[in-house]
């Protein structure tokens, strides 16, 4: 049985995201390959310095970089992420690498990513940067408690990572990431009453609201995928972030699956709505400005991140040239995160 990656490690009170892009004239992928290599020792020295500080990275790669670094066979499901154009929009940004990182403190998270940065450079670059931390008792900045319904234990490890569905990468897992915007003024003008139909919870006991009591479009609800009968769960990880001088208050949505489709799913529901135009109406206060997809190896795969494999001989060495395909520069494109009123 391969080593899987801790995606479904406990909450922490501090997180810090990096998503970073590959140079486009990376032609050899070694240096990256070796970070790879490298980050269980990476995190084990790091976290050495504060032994009860429960340091851990998640590394993430998406279908880019996995063609690029590895070629084939790559895991059944990845690809990049699809944008959603419904009643709101849910935006695929550039993205190649995810570094989640988690701790009980920010300085060890700062200082791991401090070390993969210094990796990085002269083969990729860091893109966007989102320094997460616990409010109070594991509330989101909308004033609800985030991930009451997460399973645990056993539930956890079935519903994230992968099995006999895809044998050659058993053990792995894939996590979708987007990074949401609050507008804190417009929620905070609603009645509390009318914000837990949204969520379809009680604001302050964070017990869940009956299901006659819940409209079609609660949050709860429209993010509830079942199949057979059956509920297929997802793990959430989401940090708040903000900055007060700027005026910008998030959350950093982190869902982990043995499938991404089922996260996908959820999000459709969400921005397109169930039926459609039926949307969530978190979205009307909360503006999603990143979304990545990437696919999570297991720890025995990075501990050995193999070389891209070499052309046979029966391949052309000079393959012709495929049409254009228009690619993101790297820059999130989206300017100040701050929402104009």
């Amino acid at each position: 049985m391969q080593n899987s990656q801790p995606v479904a490690a406990t909450l922490t009170s501090a997180s810090v995201f990096l998503v970073a892009t590959l140079d486009e004239t990376l032609s050899d992928g070694t240096q990256i390959r070796e970070l790879l290599g490298d980050m269980s020792s990476l995190v084990r020295g790091v976290g050495f310095r504060i032994p009860d500080g429960r340091l851990s990275c998640v590394t993430g790669i998406g279908a880019d970089a996995w063609t690029r670094l590895f070629g084939t066979p790559m895991p059944k499901d990845l690809h990049p992420f699809e944008a959603i154009s419904g009643v709101h929009d849910a935006p695929s940004t550039p993205g190649d690498m995810l570094f989640h990182i988690r701790a009980a403190l920010m300085d060890l998270c700062f200082e791991m990513a401090a070390t993969i940065a210094s990796r990085l450079e002269g083969a990729g670059k860091i893109i966007d940067e989102v320094h997460g931390f616990k409010y109070f008792d594991e509330r989101d900045l909308l004033g609800f408690v985030d991930g009451t319904e997460n399973p645990s234990g056993q539930a956890a490890l079935d519903c994230t990572l992968i099995g006999d569905e895809d044998p050659d990468f058993a053990g792995g897992s894939y996590v979708i990431i987007q990074k949401y915007l609050h507008d804190l003024k417009k929620w905070n003008a609603i009645p509390t009453e009318v914000q837990e139909h949204i969520i379809g919870r009680k604001k302050l006991s964070d017990i869940e609201l009956r299901e006659a009591d819940k409209p079609s479009y609660a949050h709860n609800v429209l993010t509830n995928i079942e199949e057979n009968g059956e509920q297929l769960q997802i793990l959430r990880d989401n940090m708040p972030f903000g900055e007060v001088g700027k005026g910008e208050y998030g959350t950093y949505f982190i869902g982990y699956a043995k499938s991404p489709s089922r996260i996908e799913q959820m999000l459709r529901n969400m921005f397109i709505g169930k039926p459609a135009g039926n949307y969530d109406r978190i979205l009307d206060v909360s503006r999603a400005v990143t979304g990545n997809l990437f696919f999570i190896p297991t720890a025995d795969f990075l501990d050995n991140a193999p070389d891209m494999p070499a052309p046979s001989a029966e391949q052309s060495p000079a393959p012709p040239q495929a049409a254009p395909v228009s690619k993101p520069s790297g820059s999130l494109g989206i300017g100040s995160l701050k929402e104009d009123h």
